[in-house]
């Protein structure tokens, strides 16, 4: 039995949901049907039951005269109906003759006895063999003589067969059009829902792997109603984040393997300086003791060239890290007075470019890192110097704005042609292809900058056209909270 229950159980489950949609629907209509046939099958035969009853009474009125003035009952009613008149009393029960009663007799005997102590009239329903099955009722003439009479339930009995018969037929019917009419309908409004399973099956099939790929699919239609209408968006909103996802995981790919590439290069400069300077030492130049010294001087600088390089790349990688701390220590910090310090550390690297500083009067303090901010103004100041000729004027602005601090950095140079201010500050990027690397650095700069400012919670932007640069830095009055003191 159980073996049984668990097959049934499993190819229940193993069904579509809209065919198990609609036979729960078909099993639920025929508990209503059954519920609704018993009652109305009940209702009827009570009311038959009670017509009946009250037929009987009417004929037993005119009977009982009839058999007050003849001492019995002369004319039948109906076909198949049965009249008796008894005497009774204390010790005997008598029928009297001639009476039309069938040959079982025993019913209608006993409802007389009965009738000998009751004040009204009996009704009882007998079986009378040879008969079948009748309704009986007795009601007293006179003192001492009761009148039985006796009609078949027949008929009561085929009315009640042939309704539940109407109703097993009609219920069928109607339950075979409803499990059909609902089938249909269930899969017409769960074919949203596969569609959408469609969609999912293409999207498995696609292949994510594709740079910057985009999932060619969703889900349409207007079908299906409310719920499914919800359930489409969510689904098409997951496959907008999805598409966006991969799009920035292509991006940052492209971009990681530009980076790596970029920083190879990058690194096989001066290594391929270093190794050539070393074959120099074990060939040629170890006995000069000048040229000795002219070599470890380009060593030297190779090799400290190659560490910023690589320090720049480290601070990079840090403030990339998502599960890392940034790289910055936040203090109280006048931001007037450390523009001045680079400023003069600027005039005393690059005499040939006048620097003028502009400032509020008094101190202008937020929480901030003093380094790493004047590691971006120096790369801001060093970048104009580097890429503007000799002479050119460079200006410093700081002003407070609201809820900000805002640091201008400007220069009246050639400026940055408009194909390239979207990607000064990718990484290795230079706007001048042809600069050599020791005057126009590495490339890493600007990157840098933009990096240490967002870490700060700032930004750093870029303006002015042919014939000005100017670079804006917003840090936020106050510090970010989240940075470490």
């Amino acid at each position: 039995m159980r073996r049984s229950v668990g097959r049934l159980r499993h190819a229940h489950r193993r069904l579509r949901l809209g065919t198990r949609l609609a036979l729960g629907l078909g099993v639920l209509s025929l508990a209503v049907f059954a519920v609704v046939g018993t009652t109305l099958t009940a209702h009827m035969r009570d009311y038959l039951e009670q017509q009946l009853g009250t037929q009987l009474k009417l004929v037993q009125t005119v009977q009982a005269k009839d058999a007050a003035a003849h001492g019995t009952v002369r004319r039948k009613p109906y076909y198949g109906w049965y009249t008796a008149v008894y005497d009774v009393s204390d010790d005997a029960v008598r029928l009297r003759r001639p009476a039309d009663v069938p040959e079982d007799t025993g019913a209608f005997t006993a409802l007389a006895r009965a009738m000998a102590h009751s004040d009204t009239e009996l009704t009882h329903t007998a079986r009378i063999d040879g008969e079948g099955t009748y309704r009986l009722r007795g009601c007293e003439v006179r003192p001492g003589v009761v009148l039985v009479s006796a009609a078949p339930v027949t008929d009561v009995e085929e009315t009640v067969e042939r309704l539940i018969t109407v109703q097993v037929v009609v219920f069928a019917l109607a339950l075979a059009a409803l499990v059909v009419a609902g089938r249909h309908m269930l899969r017409r409004g769960l074919k949203p829902l596969s569609d959408m399973a469609s969609t999912a099956h293409g999207i498995a099939s696609h292949d994510l792997t594709e740079s910057a790929a985009r999932l060619p699919l969703r889900a349409d239609g207007r079908d299906g109603g409310p719920e499914v209408a919800e359930l489409r968006t969510a689904f098409n909103t997951m496959l907008e984040h999805i598409d966006r996802s991969l799009a920035v995981r292509a991006e940052a790919e492209q971009r990681l393997r530009r980076f790596v590439a970029d920083a190879s290069h990058e690194l096989r400069t001066p290594l391929m300086s270093v190794r050539g300077y070393a074959d120099l030492f074990q060939y040629a130049a170890a006995d000069a003791p000048g040229e000795r010294e002219r070599h470890l001087a380009r060593l030297r600088a190779e090799a400290a060239r190659m560490g910023v390089l690589l320090d720049d790349l480290l601070l990079l990688a840090r403030l990339d890290a998502a599960d890392a701390g940034a790289p910055v220590r936040a203090s109280p910090t006048d931001v007037v007075e450390l523009v001045r310090q680079a400023a003069d550390a600027f005039r005393a690297g690059h005499p040939g470019h006048p620097l003028t500083v502009s400032a509020d009067p008094g101190p202008l303090v937020t929480r901030l890192d003093a380094d790493r901010i004047r590691q971006v103004l120096d790369n801001l100041l060093t970048n104009a110097a580097v890429h503007t000729p000799a002479g050119t004027p460079v200006s410093v602005t700081v002003a407070a704005g609201p809820g900000e601090v805002l640091i201008r950095v400007a220069d009246a140079g050639p400026g940055i042609p408009e194909e390239d201010r979207e990607r000064v500050f990718d990484r290795f990027y230079r706007v001048d292809k042809a600069r050599s690397r020791d005057r126009g650095g590495s490339g890493l700069g600007l990157s840098v900058a933009r990096s240490l400012v967002g870490a700060h919670g700032g930004t750093v932007e870029l303006a002015g056209g042919p014939g000005a640069t100017v670079f804006t830095v917003r840090l936020p009055r106050g510090g970010r909270r989240d940075l470490p003191g």
